[in-house]
This record gives structure tokens, sequence and C-alpha cells, in this order.
């Protein structure tokens, strides 16, 4: 059996245990992005149905009924996931923005569609929208994990900025960066999840941890798929990255080894922002001579060896599998 047809048979066994709780989701972000203003829906149903893996509500679904022992799914975690998949959303609406990406998923973006400005105030509009769903909670511990949240997430975004262009990266500086950018939602996924469970504060942590684990291994494997994937799979054009100033681990890992005349071809396109001078297959070049992209896939399945370990900590069951299935298609994916 393919790669690609056995993630096909794991992820359907995942989507077959949380399809109906998945359905409820949609629903609710349906029902809660209808706003008074056309051009709100308009943008919101645009980003909505451009699709996604839904990763991040699966996992608050997950979390639920993993901690629970009842096969019931509250209320409360059907809103909590379409609250993450809302606030996912709204990032993903600003970093285009940031970023003058023009293509979304294979579609184009927001911003290709309707200008800068519309699309910061969609995406700040569906951040609202997500909190005003989190507060009809009427529960404390949720809002400060997600206020705690959108501060280290924005704060990533300035580091973002303020590190592109930059080749003089560490593996430190990258590494934070994936945490607030990437891995800190992950966590928040599953610590909502749990609290959705009525679990305890210990549990909570534990599958925080176990997420933020998989995010930071998750953000490792996109890197390495915008050199190694195809455009048409990514939905995006690869070498995106770099092509934008970022420079990412398998880049990283190779410019520890690089000849001078090998770094200054990357100086040359964080310069230009283009492959224009250098093509890009003299980058992939230069990642293959020093196996970037083995060494950066050997970083990431040290997290998700991690994360494995501890959610085995947890009592068996068919959510603990389908956790443990989702931690071992995160490293193995192609898209």
């Amino acid at each position: 059996m393919t790669k690609g047809l056995t993630q096909a048979v794991s992820m359907k066994q995942i989507l077959d245990l949380v399809r109906d709780d998945l359905k409820r989701v949609e629903a609710a972000i349906g029902l809660e992005t209808v706003g008074s203003v056309s051009a709100i829906k308009t943008i919101s149903h645009h980003m909505h149905s451009a699709g996604g893996k839904r990763l991040r509500p699966i996992l608050v679904l997950l979390s639920s009924r993993l901690v629970k022992s009842s096969s019931q799914t509250t209320d409360e975690a059907i809103q909590l996931a379409a609250v993450v998949e809302l606030i996912h959303t709204s990032t993903l609406v600003h970093d285009d923005v940031i970023d003058e990406a023009k293509t979304r998923r294979g579609a184009p973006s927001a911003n290709a569609l309707w200008g800068n400005q519309m699309s910061v105030l969609a995406g700040d509009w569906l951040y609202m929208q997500a909190f005003q769903i989190a507060m009809r909670q009427r529960n404390f511990a949720i809002l400060d994990l997600l206020i705690g949240l959108t501060q280290v997430m924005v704060e990533g975004e300035f580091l973002q900025m303020e590190r592109l262009g930059k080749i003089d990266i560490s593996e430190t500086d990258y590494m934070e960066l994936v945490d607030r950018k990437t891995a800190s939602l992950f966590s928040a996924c599953c610590r909502l999840g749990a609290m959705a469970g009525n679990a305890s504060e210990e549990d909570c942590a534990r599958l925080g941890d176990f997420a933020w684990n998989l995010g930071m291994a998750f953000q490792m494997i996109d890197d390495i798929l915008d050199f190694t994937s195809k455009e048409t799979i990514l939905g995006k054009p690869v070498g995106n990255d770099l092509a934008e100033g970022k420079v990412t681990l398998p880049l990283l890992y190779a410019l520890t080894e690089t000849t001078r005349e090998e770094t200054r071809s990357i100086e040359t396109i964080l310069k230009d922002r283009s492959y224009e001078r250098v093509p890009f297959s003299r980058v992939l070049e230069i990642i293959e001579k020093y196996r970037g992209v083995e060494r950066a896939q050997e970083r990431a399945v040290q997290f998700t060896g991690r994360a494995r370990q501890i959610i085995e900590t947890f009592p068996d069951s068919a959510y603990r599998k389908a956790v443990l299935t989702i931690a071992d298609i995160v490293t193995d994916r192609d898209r």
C-alpha cells in the first residue's frame, strides 16, 4: 500500500470517529459567520469553502472524547472547535496580507480578490467572532487561554517580520518562531478540548504538551514541503517561503556548512525576494548537498516521538489511537 493511500485510510478512520461532530462544527461556523455586512459574509464564505484539513477542530474534538468516559461530545467542545477554526482562519487572512500572497489552498487569496484593507478587517471580524463564541461559555479559564494564545501568536508575527531577509537565523530563533506561530495554537486546541471534557488540570497540561510537540513537527514538515512538494499539491508556489525572505529549517541546517559562494547565492534571493538571479534549482542543490531536508525530518520525528510518549500515558481507547495516528500522519505527509 502506498504512503498516500495509507494516510487516506488512516485519516478516514479518524474522521469516522468525529464525522458527526465535525458537521456540527461546520454548521456552527456557517451560522456564526453570517455578518450583517455583505463583504464580511462573502470573504468569510470564501475562506471557509477553500477547504483545509480541519486538523485543529479535530484535535479539540478528539481531546474532549479522550478524557471523557461518555461518548457524547458536549456542546462546549463543538463551540470551542469552531472557535479555534475561526482563529486559525483569521490568522491565514492576516498572514496572506503580510506576505502579499496571491493564492491560498490553490485558490486566489482573500487579499488578491478584495484587497488588503477589506481582508484585514474581515480577519479582525472573524477573530472577534471567535471570541464572541468563547465568551458565551462563561469560563474565565478558556478566555485566559485564548488571550494568552493571541498575544503569543501576534508576537510571533512581529518576530517573523523582524527577521525577514536575514540569513543569520539560528535554530533557536527558528524554534521560537514555530512555537509562537504554530505550536501554541495546537497546544491550545487540545487544552480546550480537555477543558470541555472536564479533565483535570494535569490531563489538560499533558494534552497541551502533546499537541505543542505535534505542532512543532507539523510546521517543520510544512517547511520541508515548501522545498520538496509541487505547487498543485501545496496550493501555492514551491519555494515560496524563501522568496518571501524566510529562512526555514532545511535551509538553516544547510547554511551551517555552505561555502561563501553558496551563502552569497542565498543572500541574493533574500535580497531580491525572487529567483530571477539565482534559480530555485540552485537552492535545492545546496539543501541536498548538506542533507537539509533529511536533518529537518529527523528533528520533526524527535518532536512527534515526544508527542507519542505523552499520549501513550493515557488509557487505551479509539480516541487515543486516533490521536497517535495523527502524530504518524504529521511526519509522513506529502501535503
